[in-house]
């Protein structure tokens, strides 16, 4: 059986990860937390944060579980949240989740959700907490879910987003106000209507290109041939004006692929905003191999995000190119190399074309349709995941490629459009063939990843 341990992507040593939480740069280095569960595959066991740093996104150590739930506000788990700079420490704001014993239905009853604050001066050692709201000072209408607290400074003001879900089952994002960040008082509701989805997770704002953007990742949207495919979203809104008094308009997903949810962003020193993502999926019904061997998901590549004509782009981190292992190779079409993962590979196609993976999983371009489709052929290959289409328009279409151990991003359309999936070859090396364009393909070296003691 192959290991599937990753070359690029952040996993965790053992247990399971989640959300990608307090990403940020500080003292010199990235600081990457996320959720985990270090006692089990499954996520069962107690949840708090895991933390990976480095000093160039490409040699990471992980250093432990330094945020756990070792407080009566968070028993049930230190949920999703952020980290921001504040003078010589991060300030964690995060979810303390607590959930009664008894015949709940924890939506409207038995729930606690506790908005927490500890600060750390390294993102190793972690010092006392506080709550600074509990779930009896959200407003009247929510309902006990609100959680997933992203705080930025602007000005001489702070401000806070919680994603909600109201008492008559909408999605929302609770906007909050502060002077010191530590005493909060309710700004507005962001609700479109009608409703979008019954609960926003895991909002995030951020300012491209003199605009403002905000992040949520809705549950309950109808799914679509094209669109909605996942089990549930993750996608960004415009938000037209004031940051108190402006509008949301459209709703982009990030990622049409099977394994994409929670993102989040932080701002790198040279100032490129990077969205980093879950490499997974909640309630899915496909699955991970790596469950059987003591550990499951892992994150996204650092994606650059940059603001486009027609919305935003995402692109592979520029950062890889350090890790380009030897000179490129050409793939004619018609052609299959065998290639040792990780890759990358490029092409342009300006008609209908099909690049085949392993040989069970194919993306494919049909302009008479207008799609592009991402397809198993292989149940083992894709774990029981099956097909995800997009909309795809006329002319020529760039295709970048990051293919790691156990996963794929595919960046389409100078990156309008992207799909990420896990996929489990039963080798390290894999036939790759495309008809209808040629490819470049780039071996790549890993990435060092060391842990700690």
């Amino acid at each position: 059986m192959a290991d599937w341990r990753q070359a690029l992507h952040l996993e965790p040593p053992q247990g399971w990860l989640n959300d990608p939480n307090g990403l940020c740069f500080f003292h010199g280095l990235y600081h990457v937390f996320f959720q985990y569960s270090p006692g089990s595959a499954d996520g069962t066991s107690a949840k708090g944060w895991g933390h990976w740093q480095s000093p160039d996104l490409l040699h990471w150590t992980f250093t432990g579980e330094p945020l756990l739930p070792d407080t009566p506000w968070e028993r049930n788990g230190a949920y999703s949240g952020c980290a921001v700079p504040c003078g010589e420490v991060l300030r964690l704001y995060y979810t303390g989740n607590v959930k009664h014993p008894g015949p709940y239905d924890y939506i409207h009853t038995g729930r606690e959700a506790n908005t927490l604050l500890a600060e750390t001066p390294d993102g190793i050692h972690v010092g006392p907490k506080q709550r600074l709201m509990a779930s009896t000072d959200y407003p009247a209408d929510c309902s006990l879910h609100v959680r997933d607290p992203k705080v930025w400074r602007e000005a001489d003001r702070w401000y806070m987003l919680l994603g909600a879900r109201s008492l008559q089952d909408a999605g929302r994002v609770l906007l909050y106000r502060s002077a010191d960040g530590l005493a909060w008082e309710l700004a507005r509701v962001l609700e479109p209507a009608p409703a979008f989805g019954y609960m926003w997770e895991c909002p995030d704002h951020f300012i491209l290109d003199g605009r403002r953007w905000l992040s949520v990742s809705p549950q309950g949207l109808p799914h679509g041939e094209t669109e909605n495919q996942n089990q549930y979203q993750s996608g960004w809104f415009a938000l037209n004006g004031d940051l108190e008094t402006g509008t949301l308009s459209g709703f982009t997903e990030w990622d049409k692929g099977f394994d994409f949810y929670a993102p989040q962003t932080l701002q790198a020193p040279d100032g490129r905003l990077l969205l980093i993502g879950w490499m997974g999926m909640p309630d899915a019904d496909y699955r991970n191999p790596t469950a059987a061997l003591g550990w499951q998901h892992c994150l996204t590549l650092p994606r650059e995000i940059e603001a486009g004509p027609d919305g935003l782009c995402q692109r592979p981190l520029r950062e890889l190119d350090a890790l380009a292992d030897g000179q490129p190779l050409a793939l004619t079409a018609g052609q299959t190399l065998a290639l040792p993962l990780p890759f990358r590979l490029r092409m342009t196609a300006d008609r209908d074309f099909t690049l085949t993976l392993a040989g069970g999983l194919r993306l494919e371009r049909d302009t008479g349709a207008g799609r592009l489709t991402l397809r198993f052929d292989d149940e083992a290959l894709g774990g029981g995941r099956t097909l995800r289409r997009a909309v795809c328009g006329e002319g020529p279409l760039t295709v970048d490629l990051v293919a790691d151990r156990a996963s794929l991003e595919f960046y389409c359309g100078g990156g309008t459009t992207v799909f990420s999936t896990r996929f489990y070859p039963a080798d390290s090396t894999i036939p790759v063939a495309v008809q209808g364009a040629d490819a470049t393909v780039q071996p790549l070296r890993p990435m060092t990843f060391a842990i700690e003691e």
